[in-house]
């Protein structure tokens, strides 16, 4: 169930945080939210695909249409709401003020997401505490290095290469939760790493920009 949840976060697509990140660390920001809207477009077909292929040979039943639709309703809608009201309403002063206070309502939907998951399932976490979150860290401390890596091989610029690295290392482990427990019920600790990760991965996301934004303003 561990490594179940562990599969969900890494196959969900990037999410807002690591667009801030990308920005406070000087990083490329147009290429992150490229990247962040290509990956959450993909994400309805790639990431049932990506999770049945990573989890087969585990006898846990993967139905991709299902979670098709879930991905759908929960990001791909969302979305494009949010694109429409913004063309029709965009300008509008009510609208604009609207704005300013939907960032806070999105985190605390997100601390709700993570609430429930904690309370239902906090004595089986404290059971395997430990070990989930080494296993957290570790997929997402491998998830920067790899990014910088790829980048770095292909001969990207420093920006870019800050920017591929958070982006890799940071998901919407918001929709990991969600996943986990909406179609693996039966495997209730799944929920927990996408729990974990959405509180760990802005705090290490945050130490990693202020360490290239530090080592930018050495160079300088």
């Amino acid at each position: 169930a561990i490594g179940l949840g562990l599969i969900l976060v890494g196959c969900c697509p990037g999410g807002v945080s690591s667009n801030i990140m990308s920005y406070l660390c000087g990083g490329d920001v147009a290429f992150s939210v490229g990247m962040t809207t290509v990956s959450t477009l993909l994400s309805p077909f790639m990431t049932p695909l990506l999770v049945s292929l990573l989890a087969s040979g585990t006898h846990i039943s993967i139905k991709a249409l299902p979670m098709f639709v879930s991905i759908v309703e929960t990001v791909i809608l969302p979305v494009a709401i949010g694109f429409l009201l913004n063309y029709l309403f965009g300008k509008k002063k009510t609208f604009m003020e609207l704005q300013k206070i939907m960032p806070g309502i999105a985190v605390l939907g997100l601390a709700c997401v993570v609430g429930g998951v904690v309370s239902s399932q906090g004595s089986k976490f404290f059971e395997s505490g430990i070990v989930i979150f080494v296993a957290v860290l570790l997929h997402n401390g491998l998830g920067y290095l790899l990014g910088y890596g790829a980048g770095k091989l292909v001969g990207m610029n420093t920006a870019k290469k800050r920017t591929i690295s958070i982006e890799v290392g940071m998901q919407n482990s918001g929709l990991a939760t969600s996943l986990a427990a909406a179609h693996f019920a039966q495997y209730p600790l799944a929920t927990i790493p996408g729990a974990v990760f959405s509180v760990w991965h802005n705090i290490s996301g945050a130490v990693l920009a202020n360490f290239f934004a530090r080592t930018a303003e050495k160079k300088d």
